[in-house]
């Protein structure tokens, strides 16, 4: 299987909040689009942090990330970052490290999209093909 990468939207949930309330225009918003990749193997997302920088975010804590080959190290834990891909989009806190945008499966799951491993690309489900629908049980 190659890689898997997607085109997504990332973008300040603060700012966005502030938009709605009517205390930022919409040009005040920050975003970032990048060229994300896309890793079933991670739980949480990944943020770079010249990414957290350019979109403002603010680190609010420290978690413990584990690699594949088992290592851990602390890392900072983002504010609420606005992942959108495809017209779907999804509240995260996002882990950062590394030097490009992850997409893990929390987001996947999220958007309820998945992974077209043969064409290396995501697909929305084709059982919920005009919105996303969250498993609660």
């Amino acid at each position: 299987m190659g890689e898997v990468r997607a085109k997504v939207k990332l973008t300040n949930a603060v700012d966005e909040s502030l938009v709605r309330r009517g205390q930022l225009t919409e040009d005040q918003v920050r975003v970032y689009e990048a060229d994300a990749l896309v890793d079933t193997g991670a739980v949480r997302s990944v943020i770079p942090i010249h990414v957290v920088e350019r979109l403002g975010l603010t680190i609010r804590g420290q978690r413990v990330a584990e690699y594949a080959d088992v290592r851990q190290d602390t890392v900072g834990v983002t504010e609420g970052v606005l992942i959108e891909w495809d017209g779907r989009d999804t509240l995260e806190e996002a882990l950062v490290l590394g030097d490009e945008v992850l997409i893990g499966q929390t987001v996947l799951e999220k958007l309820d999209v998945l992974v077209d491993s043969v064409n290396q690309r995501l697909i929305t489900n084709p059982a919920h093909p005009d919105q996303p629908v969250s498993k609660i049980k």
